[in-house]
């Protein structure tokens, strides 16, 4: 469900299992998406309608530090993402990776795939990433 359908609006699933909340970084033409509860089948959405109602920003920083579950429909759903702004030569990286999400992302090697920051903060302090493909903040 779409609140205001502006910044910072509200997108959950049924049952509000999940919700994404859409807000601007700190530079023009960075968006955060902050996730909460669990990304699965059921779920994912409101992910993806955030991702394509964003995926032209310059940069998609996608916080994850309110994500308790994520399964393979979710991770496949960040990866196509990631993809589709990479190939245009935009970035989505993700901060505030959380156990178990951290360790599900160690365990598939999906983790190495994305640049990964330890908070928001620090992922918005980075003006400029590097494009190295991936690795830590």
């Amino acid at each position: 469900m779409d609140v205001d359908g502006g910044a910072g609006a509200w997108r959950s699933s049924r049952r509000a299992r999940f919700d994404v909340r859409v807000r601007p970084g700190t530079a023009d033409g960075v968006v955060v998406l902050e996730l909460g509860g669990e990304l699965d089948h059921d779920t994912v959405a409101p992910l993806r309608e955030a991702v394509e109602e964003h995926v032209r920003a310059r940069r998609m920083v996608v916080d994850c530090s309110g994500l308790g579950f994520c399964d393979s429909t979710g991770l496949n759903a960040l990866l196509r993402a990631r993809l589709r702004m990479r190939e245009t030569g935009r970035r989505l990286d993700l901060a505030g990776l959380r156990p178990p999400v951290d360790r599900m992302f160690d365990i598939t090697g999906v983790r190495a795939v994305f640049r990964v920051y330890e908070d928001t903060a620090r992922a918005l302090a980075d003006p400029v990433p590097r494009d190295d493909g991936a690795g830590h903040g």
